[in-house]
């Protein structure tokens, strides 16, 4: 395993969501650096997952194409439900540093999405009042400007050029509001997977990449830059590769005669290599992720959906642990619905997702159900205990995934 050590990024504590899709009223508290969804088909852990990857689009390629995309209000918004989609994001841009909150709320006209509420706010000191230091509706509003604003810095009054511009998107892109701008990096820098095994096992066109696309089609140019930029880095991944896949003695990609990257894994029995579209599921997939989690200059968030897809069982609870470590210079957010996988967890980290007899999504958190610390104290761990029905929610044979006795978690 490889040791990063501790660095400093912006880490998401609280997440609200309200109206969107399944998450009718959605709050979860005391987010860790690793943090994981647990559930049933249609439990509710791919909308979690398109919550981030919404906003970064929102970001990234504008509210219009983001809520085009996803069919507007008609297939967004929870069904029965009026008002606003609101997400809110509490979060510290480093250890030690005021708490700061992101609120969005978007609402939708003939004409198309527009912002109807935008703004962030903190709070300077232990005893002061939380105060916003940007605060918008529908494109227009006020921004306090420098790198520490306070209460009583001047309000810069701001028109955006139209009300479905996000703020803090245009104006972070500014350097006279450095809190706006950290935001607007952080949420532009996230990075979420969408990988399958197929998309590996492309040929692309050459040339080094720095960071694995969202389907993994790019593997060939990442495993170029890393040989030619971070060959240690990339060593490192290769001898934990080989620890997961026997025999396994070398990757590497070739330049073709007609500007194409070849990817070629080597087994040390043999002389010649194969090319990676003959090489398994698994192993390309393993590769894949080790590529992610040990990026030399990793993305502040990361996202993995169903890493369980194509592994072996027993490398899951391994491949926890790599997650945990590199959650020392990113934050993790991942789905799962594999026991192996959770049995490498800390219940801390582990969230249960299930539908309420209204079709909601819940969440509760593992480390807050009656009686798992105290078997986990005792040696069990938490994918055992999940699929002994410890947990008594996010079971797929229980209707709704809702709890067999009324009264099994705590106050």
């Amino acid at each position: 395993m490889i040791s990063f050590g501790k660095q400093s990024v912006p880490r998401i504590e609280e997440l609200y969501v309200k109206n969107y899709r399944a998450l009718k009223d959605l709050q979860l508290k005391g987010l860790t650096p690793l943090t994981v969804f647990l559930g049933p088909n249609g439990s509710g852990k791919s909308t979690i997952f398109d919550v981030f990857a919404f906003l970064a689009e929102c970001f990234s390629v504008g509210l219009k194409k983001a809520w085009d995309k996803r069919g507007r209000f008609k297939e967004l918004r929870t069904r029965g439900a009026d008002g606003p989609i609101v997400f809110e994001l509490k979060y510290r841009e480093k250890p030690k540093t005021p708490v700061i909150t992101y609120h969005l709320a978007i609402e939708e006209e003939k004409k198309g999405p527009y912002v109807a509420e935008e703004w962030l706010q903190w709070r300077r000191g232990q005893t002061g009042k939380p105060f916003r230091f940007l605060d918008f509706k529908r494109g227009k509003g006020q921004v306090i400007s420098g790198d520490m604003p306070d209460q009583q810095d001047q309000r810069i009054e701001e028109q955006l050029s139209s009300p479905e511009m996000i703020a803090a998107n245009t104006l972070g892109q500014l350097a006279k509001h450095p809190r706006v701008n950290a935001l607007r990096k952080f949420i532009t820098g996230w990075y979420l997977s969408y990988l399958t095994a197929d998309n590996t096992r492309v040929t692309p066109e050459a040339g080094p990449q720095e960071r694995l696309s969202a389907t993994g089609d790019n593997l060939p140019n990442v495993i170029q830059y890393l040989m030619e930029q971070h060959e240690d880095r990339l060593q490192q991944i290769l001898r934990t590769l080989s620890r997961r896949v026997p025999r396994l003695e070398k990757v590497d990609a070739e330049l073709l005669a007609d500007g194409r990257l070849l990817l070629q894994i080597k087994d040390a029995p043999f002389d010649k290599p194969i090319l990676a579209k003959f090489a398994s599921d698994g192993t390309l997939k393993m590769l894949a992720y080790l590529t992610v989690l040990y990026d030399p200059e990793p993305p502040q968030l990361v996202g993995i959906e169903e890493p369980e897809n194509h592994l072996h069982p027993r490398l899951l609870p391994e491949l926890a642990e790599e997650c945990r470590d590199a959650a020392a210079r990113t934050q993790l957010m991942v789905t799962t619905h594999s026991p192996f996988f959770v049995d490498g967890l800390k219940p801390e980290e582990l969230w249960v997702l299930y539908r309420d007899e209204k079709g909601y999504t819940q969440a509760k958190r593992a480390a807050d159900l009656t009686g798992i610390k105290d078997f986990m104290n005792q040696g069990a761990q938490l994918g055992h205990l999940w699929m002994e029905g410890h947990f008594n929610v996010g079971d797929p044979l229980i209707e709704s995934g809702m709890p067999i006795q009324p009264n099994l978690f705590e106050k």
